[in-house]
């Protein structure tokens, strides 16, 4: 879990990430949602076509799936310096952290090669460390580097020296016996994408391993949706949040009772008296007490504050 949230509006940097989201959690529930905290291995889909979800000894079952597995970076071999005090992983969350400061990005492909130079918008020392592999970016890349005051440091990282006090990188020791200081850097080995149960349920992956979805997250899998970072795009949070918004609309118009369709009613009849509101009891008195609510909690104290402040034309 990150230690800091960055590039949230709203949302404080000394948030902590566990902060984050027990305030998620905590708004979830005031609105009747539910966590069921467990290991999803696998998803099935019965003839009804809900899902079974298996989480453990347990068994859960939903009318819809949506899929935020995420990915894990791919680690370089140790030694490595501490994350988040010398390697990051996130260019577009992180770089600003190394403004005039030295940094490296290690790596022997395309990625590393053009973060390396993405870097020297930010900075004027910035070392391509290809730690003793082949570089395997191409030949309009190696003339791109050659252009850019970027240094290609072909040794392999043997040591990692940090400050005694704060833990952040202050130099990485080569196999040549050189050293070189660095406040940070970025490791540029890929990613690996959670989609175990995407493929289990059949979804549709994109060439670099994503999971293929639309707009609003619907995979190729009819009622199974993914959002965040095992989807292609940009892994930022506020993306992921927005994802999950649109999905959370689609789902919302797919299960919602009303309007019925011409079909049905011609079908079945017009909808009853007694059919209305579609809302469960449950998530009714859970709405209803909300402090949201037109007649709850927060509403009715504004209005009995408002009865008690005088008027400018009270006498």
């Amino acid at each position: 879990m990150m230690a800091d949230t960055h590039n949230v509006i709203g949302v404080t940097e000394e948030t902590s990430g566990n902060e984050f989201l027990a305030t998620g959690r905590e708004q979830v529930q005031s609105y009747g949602g539910t966590f069921e905290r467990g290991f999803v291995t696998d998803i099935d889909r019965d003839d009804d076509g809900r899902f079974r979800l298996s989480v453990g000894d347990d068994e859960l079952r939903a009318d819809r799936v949506v899929l935020a597995t995420g990915f894990s970076d791919e680690r370089p071999d140790p030694p490595l310096p501490r994350t988040g005090k010398g390697l990051h992983y996130c260019l577009h969350c992180d770089a600003y952290m190394f403004v005039d400061e030295p940094v490296y990005v290690m790596g022997h492909g395309e990625a590393a090669a053009h973060v390396a130079m993405i870097m020297l918008n930010v900075t004027d020392e910035v070392d391509l460390l290809t730690r003793g592999a082949e570089p395997t970016w191409s030949d309009e890349t190696a003339a791109q580097l050659e252009a850019h005051p970027v240094d290609v440091v072909h040794e392999d990282v043997v040591g990692v020296e940090n400050d005694p006090d704060s833990g952040w990188l202050d130099a990485l020791e080569f196999e040549d016996g050189t050293t070189r200081e660095y406040r940070g850097g970025f490791p540029m080995y890929g990613s690996d994408y959670n989609t175990g149960l995407a493929k289990g349920l059949g979804c549709d992956l994109t060439d670099d391993g994503t999971v293929d979805v639309d707009d609003h997250g619907r995979t190729s899998v009819e009622g199974v949706y993914a959002v965040g970072d095992v989807t292609p795009g940009h892994n930022q949070v506020p993306v992921a949040m927005g994802q999950g918004a649109k999905a959370g609309l689609a789902i919302h118009k797919e299960l919602r009772e009303f309007p019925r369709s011409k079909e049905s009613v011609a079908r079945d009849g017009p909808v009853a008296d007694d059919e209305v509101p579609a809302i469960s009891p449950e998530l009714m008195a859970t709405a209803v007490a909300h402090e949201g609510h037109a007649g709850g909690p927060r509403e009715e104290a504004n209005r009995e504050a408002a009865a008690e402040t005088p008027r400018a034309d009270d006498d």
